[in-house]
C-alpha cells in the first residue's frame, strides 16, 4: 500500500507495527510479518538513523520507538492510521490487538 512511498515492504511494514502497538525490536516484527530479522533490523536502524525513530536496551534487547522530538511523526502517524483502516481483511492480522510478550512461567491460561 505505502511500500514506494517509503521505499520498500519491510519499512512499511516496520512503522505500521509501531503505529500500532508504540514500542517493537526486530524480532518481534519480524515474526509478527514472517520476515527476515535482518531484514527488519536494517529498516528499524535506518529510521533511527533518520530521527524518525529512538531505541533503548533492555538486556540484549533494542527497543525502538517513536521520537518524540521530530516533528514529522505525528503527520507521519496520521498517514500510517489512515492506511491501517484501509488494509485489505487479509493484511490485517499483525496489527489484531493480542499478547505481544510471554507469558510469567506457571502461570495458567
Amino acid at each position: 500500500m505505502l511500500e514506494a512511498a517509503f521505499g520498500s515492504l519491510a519499512a512499511e511494514r516496520v512503522l505500521l507495527y509501531l503505529h500500532r502497538y508504540e514500542q517493537g525490536y526486530g524480532r518481534q516484527i519480524a515474526l509478527a510479518f514472517d520476515m527476515p530479522v535482518n531484514e527488519i533490523q536494517k529498516q528499524l536502524r535506518k529510521l533511527e538513523l533518520g530521527g524518525l525513530l529512538v531505541s533503548q536496551t533492555f538486556g540484549r534487547t533494542r527497543v525502538y520507538q517513536w521520537n518524540p522530538r521530530n516533528v514529522f511523526v505525528a503527520p507521519l502517524r496520521g498517514l500510517l492510521q489512515v492506511a491501517l483502516e484501509h488494509l485489505p481483511p487479509e493484511q490485517r492480522e499483525p496489527y489484531a490487538s493480542g499478547r505481544r510478550r510471554p507469558r510469567r512461567a506457571g502461570k495458567e491460561g
